[in-house]
Protein backbone atom coordinates (compact mmCIF):
# COMPACT_ATOMS: atom_id res chain seq x y z
CA UNK A 1 0.00 0.00 0.00
CA UNK A 2 2.51 2.62 1.02
CA UNK A 3 4.28 1.56 -2.41
CA UNK A 4 1.06 2.04 -4.21
CA UNK A 5 0.50 5.72 -2.63
CA UNK A 6 3.97 7.23 -3.35
CA UNK A 7 3.32 5.72 -7.18
CA UNK A 8 0.14 7.62 -7.46
CA UNK A 9 1.04 10.68 -6.08
CA UNK A 10 4.76 10.94 -7.32
CA UNK A 11 3.62 9.70 -10.81
CA UNK A 12 -0.22 9.28 -12.07
CA UNK A 13 -1.81 12.09 -10.14
CA UNK A 14 0.98 14.41 -12.27
CA UNK A 15 0.65 12.63 -15.08
CA UNK A 16 -3.56 12.97 -14.97
CA UNK A 17 -3.04 17.14 -14.25
CA UNK A 18 -0.52 17.31 -16.53
CA UNK A 19 -2.95 15.66 -19.43
CA UNK A 20 -5.40 18.12 -18.24
CA UNK A 21 -3.14 21.30 -18.22
CA UNK A 22 -2.06 20.44 -21.96
CA UNK A 23 -5.52 21.41 -23.04
CA UNK A 24 -5.35 24.88 -21.24
CA UNK A 25 -3.06 28.00 -20.89
CA UNK A 26 -1.75 28.56 -17.77
CA UNK A 27 0.66 30.12 -15.85
CA UNK A 28 0.14 28.66 -12.59
CA UNK A 29 -2.30 25.79 -11.90
CA UNK A 30 -4.30 27.90 -10.00
CA UNK A 31 -4.94 30.29 -13.05
CA UNK A 32 -5.62 27.35 -16.27
CA UNK A 33 -8.13 27.97 -18.92
CA UNK A 34 -9.32 25.47 -21.12
CA UNK A 35 -8.22 26.62 -24.52
CA UNK A 36 -9.13 23.21 -26.30
CA UNK A 37 -6.25 21.36 -28.73
CA UNK A 38 -5.03 24.73 -29.67
CA UNK A 39 -1.59 24.02 -27.82
CA UNK A 40 -1.59 20.99 -30.00
CA UNK A 41 -2.19 22.76 -33.16
CA UNK A 42 0.96 25.45 -32.19
CA UNK A 43 3.32 22.26 -31.27
CA UNK A 44 2.78 20.35 -34.69
CA UNK A 45 2.67 23.76 -36.28
CA UNK A 46 6.08 24.56 -35.04
CA UNK A 47 9.00 23.87 -37.14
CA UNK A 48 11.65 23.53 -34.57
CA UNK A 49 9.42 20.47 -32.57
CA UNK A 50 9.08 18.99 -35.44
CA UNK A 51 13.04 19.50 -36.57
CA UNK A 52 13.58 17.77 -32.76
CA UNK A 53 11.73 15.37 -33.23
CA UNK A 54 13.64 13.38 -36.33
CA UNK A 55 16.55 14.86 -35.37
CA UNK A 56 16.35 12.18 -32.12
CA UNK A 57 14.81 9.63 -34.27
CA UNK A 58 18.18 9.76 -35.73
CA UNK A 59 20.12 9.90 -32.99
CA UNK A 60 17.98 6.88 -31.35
CA UNK A 61 18.43 4.73 -34.25
CA UNK A 62 21.93 4.95 -34.21
CA UNK A 63 22.34 4.88 -30.71
CA UNK A 64 20.54 1.82 -30.86
CA UNK A 65 22.74 0.18 -33.19
CA UNK A 66 25.96 1.29 -32.11
CA UNK A 67 26.00 1.23 -28.41
CA UNK A 68 24.27 -2.80 -28.69
CA UNK A 69 27.28 -3.55 -31.22
CA UNK A 70 29.77 -2.79 -28.93
CA UNK A 71 27.91 -3.94 -25.39
CA UNK A 72 26.99 -7.32 -27.33
CA UNK A 73 31.30 -7.21 -28.19
CA UNK A 74 32.38 -6.17 -25.03
CA UNK A 75 29.76 -9.01 -23.17
CA UNK A 76 31.29 -11.87 -25.70
CA UNK A 77 35.29 -10.54 -24.75
CA UNK A 78 34.40 -10.69 -20.94
CA UNK A 79 33.33 -13.75 -20.74
CA UNK A 80 35.65 -16.03 -22.24
CA UNK A 81 38.35 -17.24 -19.61
CA UNK A 82 40.45 -14.86 -19.10
CA UNK A 83 42.67 -13.19 -16.24
CA UNK A 84 40.94 -9.52 -14.65
CA UNK A 85 37.67 -10.01 -16.44
CA UNK A 86 35.64 -8.62 -13.14
CA UNK A 87 38.25 -5.83 -13.11
CA UNK A 88 37.47 -4.93 -16.61
CA UNK A 89 33.65 -4.89 -16.30
CA UNK A 90 33.84 -3.15 -13.35
CA UNK A 91 35.95 -0.49 -15.87
CA UNK A 92 33.39 -0.26 -18.65
CA UNK A 93 30.94 -0.25 -15.84
CA UNK A 94 31.98 2.88 -13.94
CA UNK A 95 31.27 5.72 -16.86
CA UNK A 96 27.76 4.91 -16.13
CA UNK A 97 27.71 5.86 -12.34
CA UNK A 98 28.84 9.41 -13.43
CA UNK A 99 26.08 11.73 -13.46
CA UNK A 100 25.33 13.03 -17.51
CA UNK A 101 25.91 16.54 -16.54
CA UNK A 102 29.43 16.31 -15.18
CA UNK A 103 30.15 13.62 -17.84
CA UNK A 104 28.89 16.38 -20.58
CA UNK A 105 30.81 19.10 -19.36
CA UNK A 106 34.35 17.26 -19.07
CA UNK A 107 33.52 15.87 -22.70
CA UNK A 108 32.74 19.12 -24.08
CA UNK A 109 36.29 20.18 -22.59
CA UNK A 110 37.57 17.46 -24.38
CA UNK A 111 35.97 18.53 -27.62
CA UNK A 112 36.88 22.05 -27.32
CA UNK A 113 40.34 22.23 -25.93
CA UNK A 114 42.07 19.06 -25.69
CA UNK A 115 41.02 17.37 -29.65
CA UNK A 116 41.19 20.91 -30.78
CA UNK A 117 45.09 21.48 -29.01
CA UNK A 118 46.04 17.88 -30.26
CA UNK A 119 44.92 18.03 -34.59
CA UNK A 120 46.48 21.46 -34.67
CA UNK A 121 44.44 24.04 -36.79
CA UNK A 122 41.23 22.10 -36.65
CA UNK A 123 38.18 22.98 -35.05
CA UNK A 124 36.28 21.62 -32.60
CA UNK A 125 33.50 19.10 -34.02
CA UNK A 126 30.69 20.77 -31.28
CA UNK A 127 30.79 23.80 -34.14
CA UNK A 128 29.50 21.39 -36.79
CA UNK A 129 25.87 20.27 -36.56
CA UNK A 130 26.57 16.60 -37.89
CA UNK A 131 29.57 16.04 -36.21
CA UNK A 132 28.56 17.30 -32.84
CA UNK A 133 25.59 14.96 -33.54
CA UNK A 134 28.66 12.29 -33.31
CA UNK A 135 30.03 13.49 -30.49
CA UNK A 136 27.33 13.38 -28.71
CA UNK A 137 26.71 9.40 -29.55
CA UNK A 138 30.49 8.96 -29.15
CA UNK A 139 29.67 10.50 -25.33
CA UNK A 140 26.97 8.45 -25.18
CA UNK A 141 28.07 4.93 -26.03
CA UNK A 142 30.67 5.38 -23.41
CA UNK A 143 28.24 6.19 -20.84
CA UNK A 144 26.12 3.67 -21.47
CA UNK A 145 27.77 0.52 -23.08
CA UNK A 146 28.97 -0.62 -20.18
CA UNK A 147 25.67 -1.00 -18.80
CA UNK A 148 23.93 -2.82 -21.35
CA UNK A 149 27.32 -5.26 -21.48
CA UNK A 150 26.45 -6.01 -18.10
CA UNK A 151 22.75 -7.30 -18.83
CA UNK A 152 24.67 -9.21 -22.06
CA UNK A 153 27.30 -10.60 -19.95
CA UNK A 154 24.37 -12.22 -17.43
CA UNK A 155 22.52 -13.43 -20.45
CA UNK A 156 25.52 -15.06 -22.12
CA UNK A 157 26.01 -16.68 -18.50
CA UNK A 158 22.80 -18.01 -18.48
CA UNK A 159 23.09 -20.20 -21.76
CA UNK A 160 23.64 -23.61 -20.12
CA UNK A 161 27.33 -25.41 -20.63
CA UNK A 162 26.02 -28.77 -21.49
CA UNK A 163 24.22 -27.38 -24.91
CA UNK A 164 27.52 -25.47 -25.38
CA UNK A 165 30.18 -28.63 -25.03
CA UNK A 166 27.56 -30.54 -27.16
CA UNK A 167 28.42 -28.40 -29.93
CA UNK A 168 31.59 -28.68 -29.38
CA UNK A 169 31.57 -31.69 -29.88
CA UNK A 170 29.44 -32.03 -32.51
CA UNK A 171 31.98 -29.83 -34.66
CA UNK A 172 30.77 -26.64 -34.52
CA UNK A 173 33.13 -23.54 -34.71
CA UNK A 174 32.90 -20.37 -32.70
CA UNK A 175 30.93 -18.14 -35.27
CA UNK A 176 27.89 -21.45 -35.69
CA UNK A 177 27.69 -21.87 -31.99
CA UNK A 178 27.47 -17.65 -31.25
CA UNK A 179 24.85 -17.83 -34.21
CA UNK A 180 22.73 -20.67 -33.84
CA UNK A 181 23.11 -21.26 -30.00
CA UNK A 182 24.16 -18.25 -28.06
CA UNK A 183 22.46 -15.64 -29.95
CA UNK A 184 18.59 -17.42 -29.97
CA UNK A 185 19.09 -18.70 -26.49
CA UNK A 186 19.24 -14.81 -24.98
CA UNK A 187 16.78 -13.39 -27.85
CA UNK A 188 14.90 -12.12 -24.38
CA UNK A 189 18.05 -10.42 -23.23
CA UNK A 190 18.26 -8.74 -27.01
CA UNK A 191 14.76 -7.63 -26.40
CA UNK A 192 15.53 -5.70 -22.77
CA UNK A 193 18.73 -4.09 -23.89
CA UNK A 194 17.30 -2.86 -26.92
CA UNK A 195 14.13 -1.23 -25.14
CA UNK A 196 16.48 0.25 -22.71
CA UNK A 197 18.85 1.49 -25.32
CA UNK A 198 15.87 2.87 -27.43
CA UNK A 199 14.03 4.87 -24.29
CA UNK A 200 17.35 6.30 -23.06
CA UNK A 201 18.07 7.35 -26.28
CA UNK A 202 14.53 8.98 -26.95
CA UNK A 203 15.36 10.55 -23.63
CA UNK A 204 18.33 11.99 -23.63
CA UNK A 205 18.66 14.87 -21.96
CA UNK A 206 21.45 15.81 -19.63
CA UNK A 207 24.52 15.27 -22.23
CA UNK A 208 22.57 17.29 -24.81
CA UNK A 209 22.34 20.19 -22.25
CA UNK A 210 26.12 19.67 -21.34
CA UNK A 211 27.79 18.63 -24.35
CA UNK A 212 26.06 21.31 -26.96
CA UNK A 213 22.53 22.76 -25.59
CA UNK A 214 21.30 22.67 -28.71
CA UNK A 215 24.06 24.74 -30.79
CA UNK A 216 24.85 25.34 -33.42
CA UNK A 217 22.55 27.08 -34.54
CA UNK A 218 21.37 26.62 -38.53
CA UNK A 219 18.48 27.40 -41.45
CA UNK A 220 15.51 25.51 -41.74
CA UNK A 221 12.58 26.94 -43.45
CA UNK A 222 14.05 30.52 -43.00
CA UNK A 223 14.17 30.16 -39.42
CA UNK A 224 17.33 29.46 -36.95
CA UNK A 225 17.21 26.62 -34.95
CA UNK A 226 19.43 24.28 -32.70
CA UNK A 227 20.44 22.29 -35.01
CA UNK A 228 21.07 19.74 -32.17
CA UNK A 229 18.18 20.26 -29.77
CA UNK A 230 16.78 17.25 -29.05
CA UNK A 231 13.05 16.86 -27.86
CA UNK A 232 13.79 16.41 -23.95
CA UNK A 233 15.78 19.74 -24.36
CA UNK A 234 13.10 21.41 -26.58
CA UNK A 235 10.53 20.86 -24.03
CA UNK A 236 12.45 22.26 -21.56
CA UNK A 237 13.80 25.48 -23.26
CA UNK A 238 9.86 25.79 -24.71
CA UNK A 239 8.69 25.19 -21.11
CA UNK A 240 11.57 27.20 -19.19
CA UNK A 241 13.95 29.43 -21.43
CA UNK A 242 10.46 30.66 -23.03
CA UNK A 243 8.18 30.41 -20.18
CA UNK A 244 5.68 28.39 -22.61
CA UNK A 245 4.40 26.34 -19.69
CA UNK A 246 1.16 25.14 -21.41
CA UNK A 247 3.16 24.82 -24.95
CA UNK A 248 5.71 22.50 -22.94
CA UNK A 249 3.58 20.80 -21.52
CA UNK A 250 1.39 19.78 -24.18
CA UNK A 251 4.77 19.09 -26.02
CA UNK A 252 5.51 16.67 -23.34
CA UNK A 253 2.41 14.81 -23.77
CA UNK A 254 3.24 14.39 -27.36
CA UNK A 255 6.80 12.99 -26.70
CA UNK A 256 5.10 10.48 -24.18
CA UNK A 257 2.74 9.42 -26.43
CA UNK A 258 5.31 9.52 -29.04
CA UNK A 259 7.90 7.43 -26.73
CA UNK A 260 5.03 5.09 -25.59
CA UNK A 261 4.13 3.98 -28.90
CA UNK A 262 7.84 3.58 -30.10
CA UNK A 263 8.66 1.61 -26.65
CA UNK A 264 5.35 -1.35 -27.14
CA UNK A 265 6.09 -1.32 -30.97
CA UNK A 266 9.81 -2.59 -30.59
CA UNK A 267 8.67 -4.62 -27.51
CA UNK A 268 5.90 -5.91 -29.45
CA UNK A 269 8.24 -6.75 -32.93
CA UNK A 270 11.12 -8.01 -30.38
CA UNK A 271 8.62 -10.82 -28.54
CA UNK A 272 7.57 -11.92 -32.29
CA UNK A 273 11.12 -12.43 -33.01
CA UNK A 274 12.28 -14.35 -29.83
CA UNK A 275 9.53 -16.89 -30.60
CA UNK A 276 10.96 -17.33 -33.96
CA UNK A 277 14.63 -17.72 -33.47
Amino acid sequence: LPTLAAFIIGFIAPFIMGVGLSFCEFTTVKDAKFVGISNYVKAFQDTIFRHSFWYTALFAIVSLIVINVCAFALALALTRKMRGTNIFRTIFFMPNLIGGIVLGYVWQFIFNKVAVSVISGSVSMLTNPNLALVAILIVSTWQYAGYIMMIYVTGLQSVPKDILEASNVDGANTLQTLLKIKVPMIANTFTICIFLTLVNSFKQFDLNLAITNGAPTRILSGKPVQSTEFLALNIYNTAIGKNQYALGQTKAVIFFIILAIVSLTQVTISKKKEVEM
